[in-house]
């Protein structure tokens, strides 16, 4: 049996969705090859929890004391949406102690976590992004500036985060003060996007058995003007439609990409690609690398369309990583 730890919390405005994500992979992991784990992490709180008692883990090797019992951990199921967990942080901590983990390694997770620098990279591999500025907190600019490059609507967003927090739809010019300062509260850096008119496409990647598999694509309709926080998680806010209802053509484009970009970037573990499908062409929005794995989210849904239950998506993830362990 393998002692599989499940880490999830983490330092970000997707704490709780985070927590949500790994409670779901430790009800469906297999328990016949695994033994799970989960470690919720905030600051410098690394705890395991049984019952109303608290048992830190040992950052020196990553390990768990239980009693008299020391548990040391095959790998990390990593579950945790934002810092540290999406960025690299945590991958480096665990490659210095040589425990292989499910997601991305750390020259991805930091390249991918950061919007306009993952953006520059996609647009060097030919695939469309939209027009944008990023601005670090503390710099010298005027609201109008922008404005004189960018045409309205634009998406104001946290430059390094994720499930939509910190972001505004701005559609006039007497806005743009109010969502700088909103996305500012979330992180130092924020990107200013030009919106893109089209249909919101997503697209999962995975690693099966040394094989590149690219889900069934999904169209996200949400209910409001745009897929926000509240469309993501609140019930009945938006309709994922998996298969996506899109020309054969235009999905098979779809998931061609998304398997490019995921061997350009050198991805691992499952990851999500965002795109906007003018009609004509794929404007990519960012690749999460860590995806929700909630009972509201869409990459557990890409896996059913794919013919996996919930539980042969975890012991994907957790084989795979093995294996290249190995």
């Amino acid at each position: 049996m393998l002692n599989i730890a499940i880490i999830a919390g983490g330092d970000s405005g997707e704490y709780s969705i985070s927590v949500k994500s790994g409670k779901q992979v430790e009800l469906n992991i297999d328990r016949s090859k695994y033994r799970p784990f989960l470690i919720l992490i905030r600051g410098k709180n690394w705890n395991y929890r049984i019952e109303k008692k608290l048992f830190p883990i040992d950052k020196n090797d990553f390990s768990l004391t239980i009693g008299t019992k020391k548990i040391r951990f095959d790998a990390v199921f990593n579950a945790i949406h934002g810092t540290p967990g999406e960025n690299g942080k945590l991958q480096g901590y665990f490659d210095i102690l040589g425990i292989p983990y499910t997601s991305c390694d750390v020259t991805t997770s930091a390249l991918t976590f950061n919007k306009s620098f993952c953006k520059d990279v996609v647009e060097k591999y030919g695939v469309k992004t939209a027009k944008s500025i990023h601005l670090i907190k503390g710099a010298d600019f005027r609201p109008g500036e922008i404005l004189e490059k960018l045409s309205l609507p634009v998406f104001v967003k946290p430059n390094n985060g994720g499930s939509s927090v910190g972001m505004s739809k701005v559609n006039h010019s007497d806005e743009l003060e109010e969502a700088l300062s909103l996305a500012f509260c979330e992180d130092n850096e924020i990107l200013v996007e030009e919106f893109v008119k089209g249909r919101e496409l997503t697209c999962g990647v995975i690693c099966a058995a040394g094989k590149i598999v690219a889900f069934p694509v999904t169209e996200i309709i949400p209910k409001k003007d745009y897929f926000d926080y509240e469309a993501k998680y609140k019930k009945g806010m938006a309709d994922e439609v998996v298969p996506a209802h899109i020309p054969t053509p235009v999905s098979d484009e779809c998931r061609e990409i998304s398997t490019m970009l995921y061997r350009k970037l050198n991805c691992k573990g499952v990851v999500r690609f965002d795109y906007i499908y003018t009609g004509q062409d794929f404007y990519f929005l960012e690749v999460n690398t860590v995806p929700g794995l909630t009972k509201a989210s869409i990459v557990p849904n890409m896996a059913k369309a794919h013919g996996w239950s919930f539980t042969q998506l975890i012991s994907v993830l957790i084989d795979e990583e093995l294996k290249i362990a190995n």
